[in-house]
């Protein structure tokens, strides 16, 4: 039994603590579970759902996460030996940190970002390693979904699937509607840099770089969903699964968007609107996605109105016995279904679920090992076996 604490209660953090909730009713692998945020109402708005859906009570606390030191002392005070950082990407080296500060295993599900530039890299959380492995802590980078699954799922299929694999696309697709003239599924500011960024790919042994969604294919999703467009992004799990999986030849991320979606973008990128620079208006300095972000939608505002269906995995193409072989691996989830279990749509319920996990597996001794470390890097079959047994049921195809 472990004591964890969640630093970061939006619509992610919230899903952790139903499905940390639920783990700890069914197999008691958390003694106690606290949450924590720099505004206490949605800590303790969370645990009242919480706690009206389980019957499990849950601890509430108020912590800055810019802050290592408040956020070190929280940790001894609850006693935590796991901290889930669901905060934003920024905040990830402060959290780090307070955990070695403190002597406590760390898991998020982003890389760190540098607040003044959009870009994905896990240099700065991989110089960490040292530090973890002489403190005899573990550090789980990037247990969400896309990083943390897709990184899982390619670990698996070269255990069992493929003896080497030369190209990997993970796709991701959200097909669900909101209604909403314009609005993010997860926080805006981190989404619109994400998609405004330039892309980039593995190809032949060195990165590509394109401009923002450069290049786009169609593809024909499974339960339904049928053909989408899907755009080309980088995306932080090809630096670790590149680094990792030996003899790739070439890897791609794509996701998908609606034209509706594109086009608003578009105008607010030409206005200036997402913009990460800071602007000096009447006597201040801000910030312009930061205040775009605080017009729009509250992503967990949205989990009532969206109905469709999410579909992320992997293709991968390769080898087995000396043979040609592909397999699609993959996720169908429902944002309806999502909302009626934890009251989240199913971008934040695909995030929360993995990392619950990743918490879960740590806390029983079967992914623990000093140092710092990304998913691939475990046996991914006690994560993919949980994943069904909390929600997110995967299947792995053959296909041409």
């Amino acid at each position: 039994m472990a004591n964890l604490l969640i630093v970061g209660v939006g619509g992610v953090g919230s899903v952790v603590a139903h499905k940390c909730a639920q783990a700890a009713q069914r197999t008691n692998v958390f003694e106690k579970i606290t949450l924590a945020s720099r505004t206490l109402s949605r800590c303790r708005e969370a645990a009242d759902a919480v706690r009206a859906r389980t019957g499990l009570t849950l601890e509430t606390a108020r912590v800055d996460a810019d802050n290592t030191d408040e956020l070190s002392k929280l940790i001894r005070a609850v006693g935590a030996d796991i901290v889930c950082n669901v905060a934003l990407p920024y905040q990830d080296l402060h959290i780090m940190d307070a955990c070695l500060e403190a002597g406590a295993h760390y898991l998020d599900t982003a890389n760190y970002e540098p607040p003044d530039t959009a870009k994905f890299e896990y240099k700065w959380q991989w110089a960490y390693a040292d530090r973890f492995r002489e403190a005899g802590l573990t550090a789980l980078l990037g247990s969400g979904f896309d990083p943390g699954v897709t990184n899982v799922f390619a670990a698996w299929v070269m255990k069992h699937k493929l003896d080497e694999v030369h190209v990997l696309d993970i796709v991701d697709c959200n097909a669900g509607d909101h209604g909403k003239p314009f609005a993010t599924n997860f926080n805006p500011e981190i989404n619109i840099r994400e998609v405004t960024a330039r892309g980039r790919y593995w190809e032949r042994g060195e990165w590509v770089e394109t401009d923002p969604l450069a290049f786009s294919m169609e593809y024909d999703f499974p339960d339904g969903i049928g053909r989408r467009k899907c755009y080309l992004l980088y995306h932080e799990e090809l630096e670790s699964l590149v680094t990792h999986l030996k003899g790739l030849r070439r890897a791609r991320f794509w996701m998908t968007f609606s034209d509706n979606y594109l086009n608003h973008l578009k105008v607010l990128g030409n206005v200036g609107l997402t913009g990460i620079r800071p602007v000096r208006f009447q006597g201040r300095d801000i910030v312009p996605v930061q205040f775009l972000a605080a017009l729009l939608p509250d992503p967990a505002s949205l989990g009532p109105l969206t109905k469709g269906k999410t579909c992320i995995g992997n293709i991968m193409t390769g080898q087995k016995d000396g043979k040609a072989k592909r397999v699609y691996i993959y996720n169908v989830c429902d944002h309806q279904s999502c909302y009626a279990e934890v009251g989240s749509q199913a971008i934040s319920y695909t995030t929360g679920v993995p990392a619950m996990i990743g918490a879960k597996l740590m806390a029983e001794g079967k992914w623990l090992r000093p140092g710092v470390w990304n998913l691939e890097q475990y046996d991914p079959d006690p994560f993919m076996e949980a994943l069904g047994e909390y929600g997110l049921p995967w299947q792995c195809v053959d296909i041409e």
